[in-house]
């Protein structure tokens, strides 16, 4: 009986192992869908949206810092979507050259803001929806690559997310986790033919068909999982880019960090009770690339994947047999290498021996998660951010090393 657990057991963790070293090597081996040059002719018409729920802190900095596009000015329209801003600031906004559409509903969502938006656009007026964070910070060049990705025929395309911050050692260990999730389920996926995962900001899409799945998505956390099914079960396949850079801010403390994550894990979870049966029927039907999508939703977070197999591991030394421990053994290894290969050299660089005593605080954290993602389900929890604005300071994303390293 007790070697029947651990068969079950290690058959779910080695499957997690498995795939991560696959999509991990390919990703370094493989090849995004960035082009050689960038287009000097870009002729689509671009929508940024930017949903911001009580974003007052943030919100001007990243207007400013988005305005600084090579893209020609009148080919793209900046538009804030302000939930529950202070008047203030929607004062203030309205001396930058963007649009900002108010809203307020009795309860806030990014999908809803979204949706808003997407259904508040004149028809036929943009040829991209590029969806971006109110913390997030284009670089100058990306709505140009995001345009010659869609000259290229791409109709979905992730930009590459990478930390705007590694200030405290929480927000080091969430840039480490941006890199490694960019290696595992973009530039991985992309590597070996399969669709590229969403990640809820730098993104792009052909209007009509993001409009029609965002009219269908009804989830209050993680609406990028739910839009990326649909648009696969609807025949599109989502690219990826490496070199459009997007800058997020990382979550800077603990209790900020749990909040977040509670609010993935319940996305995850709703996720995988909705679209099951879906994920099963399109395999039967031949569409890999939205059974894909099922099986990345079935894999455990890293942290959490890390707790497992090492607890795996000593449980084989006091019950398990040789073999059972022989594979715990290759398991962290294979684990380790993977996760240490998509872990890019500046960040190497960035993290000291003392940022690794919080580490002890991010498992406890992502396991309480385990207890606490139902809330999560019902209600939004807003991730605050503490970027303050000061566009006095300001400096030009594309001269970061991040990007240049990245």
């Amino acid at each position: 009986m007790v070697n029947l657990v651990l068969l079950i057991i290690a058959s779910y963790l080695l499957f997690n192992v498995l795939y991560i070293f696959i999509t991990a090597v390919a990703g370094r081996l493989g090849k995004a869908d960035d082009s050689s040059g960038v287009s000097t002719k870009p002729v689509r018409r671009i929508a940024v949206l930017i949903p911001a729920y009580k974003e007052d802190r943030v919100i001007l900095g990243s207007v400013v810092a988005n305005l600084k596009q090579s893209y020609p000015t009148h080919l793209y329209d900046l538009i804030v979507i302000a939930d529950s801003f202070r008047p203030e600031t929607l004062e203030q906004l309205s001396t930058y050259p963007i649009k900002v559409i108010p809203v307020q509903f009795e309860q806030s969502t990014v999908q809803k803001s979204i949706t808003y938006a997407l259904n508040a656009l004149p028809e036929n007026d943009y040829d991209i929806v590029v969806i971006s964070d109110a913390d997030n910070h284009m670089a100058p060049d990306f709505l140009q690559r995001i345009n010659q990705a869609f000259e290229n025929g791409w109709q979905a395309i992730q930009g590459h997310r990478v930390a705007k911050n590694t200030n405290t050692s929480v927000a080091i260990f969430d840039a480490m986790n941006e890199e490694v999730n960019n290696n595992l389920f973009r530039a991985g996926q992309r590597a070996l033919g399969l669709s590229a995962t969403l990640i809820g900001s730098g993104m792009g899409f052909e209007p009509a068909a993001m409009k029609q799945a965002m009219n269908q998505i009804q989830t209050v956390s993680g609406y990028d999982k739910e839009l990326e099914m649909l648009l696969l079960i609807a025949g599109i396949k989502i690219g990826y880019l490496h070199k459009a850079f997007i800058f997020d801010e990382k979550v800077q403390n603990i209790a900020v960090f749990e909040k977040q994550r509670t609010r993935w894990t319940a996305a995850q979870v709703y996720f995988i009770k909705e679209y099951f049966g879906v994920g099963m029927q399109q395999l039967m039907r031949g569409n890999f690339h939205a059974f894909n999508a099922l099986v990345k939703s079935l894999l455990l977070p890293r942290t959490l994947l890390l707790v497992a197999v090492f607890l795996f591991a000593i449980i084989t030394l006091l019950v398990g047999t040789y073999t059972f421990q022989l594979v715990a053994g290759g398991m962290i290894g294979l684990l380790m290498f993977s996760l240490a290969i998509s872990i890019p050299l500046y960040l190497w660089r960035t993290i000291s021996l003392r940022d690794f005593s919080v580490f002890p605080s991010l498992v406890f954290s992502m396991m309480r998660t385990l207890f606490n993602f139902r809330q999560a389900g019902k209600k939004f929890l807003h991730t605050p951010h503490t970027d303050p604005v000061d566009t006095a300071t300001e400096k030009p994303t594309y001269e970061d090393p991040i990007a240049k390293q990245a």
